[in-house]
């Protein structure tokens, strides 16, 4: 007896199709499914929030300074004349940024393994590369996902029976994270 269901599918495409729904299931928080994809989601999922709980504060904060070129309010940047020559002007900005125990670290790239990247388009640029942004599903784990679920141990998704498909009567299910 198999561990997992081969939705009959190659290896391939059946990882593939569980990345998929699970990207998408942490994205939009609920997708509509087959049950045995539903529970082959669920487990995949289940690990990664559970990670994402366990390593959610392991992280410590530095303050970094960095030189910046200073600019003009349409953009370009401010240049003064020194011997003779026009020379960048830098200001000096101060900076938090979060660094990764190596715990933390590890658990992020396990995450990154089954999740897909997603950028956002937005809806009057639909169609065009303009101003598309990168979601980063793995930070909105740790900072949204992971301290929601903190005082749980475990069901974090919950499957919700809708009835069968009408091409071919498949039981089709939502699952949603609660």
């Amino acid at each position: 007896m198999a561990g997992y269901r081969k939705l009959g599918r190659t290896s391939s495409q059946r990882k593939a199709l569980l990345r998929n729904q699970v990207t998408h299931l942490i994205y939009h928080g609920k997708i509509k499914t087959t049950v045995s994809k539903a529970k082959e989601v669920r487990k995949l999922t289940e690990k990664l929030i559970a990670l994402a709980v366990k390593e959610r504060d392991n992280y410590t904060e530095l303050t970094v300074s960095q030189k910046v070129p200073k600019k003009t309010a349409d953009g370009k940047r401010v240049k003064e004349v020194v011997n003779g020559k026009k020379e960048t002007t830098y200001e000096t900005i101060e900076k938090k940024i979060k660094k990764d125990s190596p715990t933390r670290l590890h658990a992020r790239r396990q995450m990154l393994r089954v999740l897909y990247p997603i950028k956002e388009v937005p809806a009057n640029n639909a169609g065009k590369k303009a101003n598309t942004k990168k979601v980063d599903l793995v930070d909105k784990l740790f900072t949204e996902i992971g301290p929601k679920y903190a005082d749980r141990n475990g069901g974090y998704t919950r499957i919700i029976k809708i009835g069968p498909r009408k091409g071919d009567a498949a039981e089709e299910v939502i699952i949603e994270l609660v």
